[in-house]
């Protein structure tokens, strides 16, 4: 299966349906024993949408009926801040969710973003395949959630800029950024003698276009499906943050289904993540080509000054400090020495 910028433009308009009728993906034929809600923020034709669907159906055949996860993609149940308070009341059962994003509950959950940490997927996956994601599992645990074995991707972050490749750490030096609003973020680009501001992603590009910050920093989809491209003029490769979305269910619902039924049900999910990982490294890999076709500079820098910065900064011993000693040496396990 191939994705490419073309299938992710076509969510507004499948999603503005949907909307508008409020109708959920799989059409319920019959009452099955458990009709579960599964919501998310991405468009109707990103990876995760389009693997959630088939899994969904999958789910449906193996339980012969017995369970009906309905799919909500794109915020149609609300903002993640909306779904992740439903979905800890019980309103909605399944939320995939950013570990950066989870972290306002659980702190552990934002270790992934750690700056320059991961090198490549095979790293990323080593550790949340591995003792680091079980470790956020159990965190997450302990605010009544439960997490999937498997989590799913959203990619490694890259910097846009409209002044000036991002070739060495001294490129970010009083550099105008956009974040998110995470101490995360501000920390790291701080920690480069950055100037990052805070800005809600709707005003990005009106940001972008009046110079009001010279770069920003998103995955690849983002910043084809934003039209990031046409107020922005350098892509820097820099990979400095990995993100993706823990596949959370609320604890009660989930404990409500008989162990024969989770099984079937997990064993789905976890190999839907499986296939959405794949597509989502795809569509980045063909989405630089497109995007250099409309005339975003590439380049793609050494990070061993990046990391090397962040460690004379004194980034990472202060991040080691808030996650503490056990979630730090998980990390270094599969990275090796930040701090």
């Amino acid at each position: 299966m191939s994705f490419s910028r073309r299938t992710l433009l076509k969510a507004s308009a499948a999603s503005a349906v949907l909307g508008g009728i409020g109708a959920p993906y799989v059409a319920r034929a019959q009452a099955a024993e458990f009709s579960y809600k599964y919501a998310n923020n991405a468009p109707d034709s990103h990876p995760m949408n389009v693997r959630a669907k088939e899994m969904s159906e999958a789910i449906k055949i193996e339980t012969n009926g017995r369970f009906d996860l309905q799919v909500f993609p794109n915020n149609q149940l609300g903002s993640d801040t909306d779904m992740l308070s439903q979905i800890r009341s019980g309103g909605i059962e399944f939320f995939t969710l950013s570990g950066l994003i989870l972290a306002t509950l659980v702190p552990a959950a934002s270790i992934n973003g750690i700056g320059f940490a991961f090198p490549d997927y095979a790293t990323v996956w080593k550790a949340m395949d591995g003792d680091l994601g079980a470790y956020v599992r159990g965190e997450i645990a302990k605010a009544n959630l439960v997490a999937m074995d498997k989590i799913w991707d959203n990619g490694f972050r890259q910097t846009t800029s409209s002044s000036k490749p991002i070739n060495s750490p001294d490129d970010y030096k009083g550099f105008k950024i956009r974040v998110p609003v995470s101490p995360l973020w501000t920390s790291m680009f701080k920690a480069f003698d950055a100037s990052p501001a805070s800005i809600n992603f709707s005003e990005v590009y009106s940001a972008l276009q009046t110079k009001i910050v010279e770069g920003q920093e998103n995955p690849l989809a983002l910043i084809s499906t934003a039209k990031l491209y046409e107020v922005q003029k350098y892509c820097s490769l820099t990979n400095h943050m990995w993100d993706g979305f823990w596949f959370l269910a609320n604890r009660r619902a989930w404990e409500k289904v008989p162990e024969d039924v989770r099984a079937i049900v997990a064993k789905n999910i976890n190999a839907a993540a499986l296939k959405e990982r794949s597509d989502t490294e795809e569509l980045n890999g063909s989405l630089r080509g497109e995007l250099a076709g409309k005339g975003l500079v590439f380049n793609q820098p050494d990070v061993a000054p990046f990391r090397e910065k962040l460690r004379s900064a004194g980034f990472y011993s202060e991040w080691k400090g808030k996650y503490g000693d056990q979630a730090w040496a998980l990390l270094e396990k599969s990275v090796g020495k930040l701090s």
